[in-house]
């Protein structure tokens, strides 16, 4: 119970909608076989038209579209469409420059599994 306290500001914090975006942390992990690693599983619900600002994570990120589609792109690659049921990766170094909803009309939603450096930051600036 003390730990899940603890972790209560971290998934408060995480959590908003002020963006057309819906954060809901579901897990976070120490990964005791990788010292100072922590996975976090997360489901972001996009409203219609939400996007992301260009950010980073420092984290491997592995992306499952759970509902509708999403428009992906890294730093130096093509944007590519993921439909429901379709992956994406992120890594570390990676910049994460166009993340969206793919509709204007219809919710999407992702489920996202992060394997990042203990207690840093989910999402990171760009620079």
């Amino acid at each position: 119970m003390k730990k899940l306290l603890m972790l209560a500001p971290f998934f408060f914090g995480l959590a908003h909608a002020s963006d057309g975006k819906v954060v809901t942390p579901l897990m976070l992990k120490e990964l005791t076989d990788f010292p100072g690693k922590e996975a976090l599983v997360i489901t972001v619900d996009f409203a219609p038209g939400a996007e992301d600002p260009v950010h980073r994570h420092d984290a491997h990120a592995f992306v499952y579209v759970l509902e509708g589609s999403i428009v992906m792109q890294l730093k130096g690659a093509p944007a590519v469409t993921l439909k429901t049921g379709q992956v994406f990766y992120e890594g570390p170094s990676d910049v994460h420059i166009v993340g969206k909803n793919a509709s204007d009309t219809t919710p999407a939603k992702i489920l996202v599994v992060l394997v990042k450096n203990k207690g840093v930051e989910a999402v990171l600036p760009a620079n």
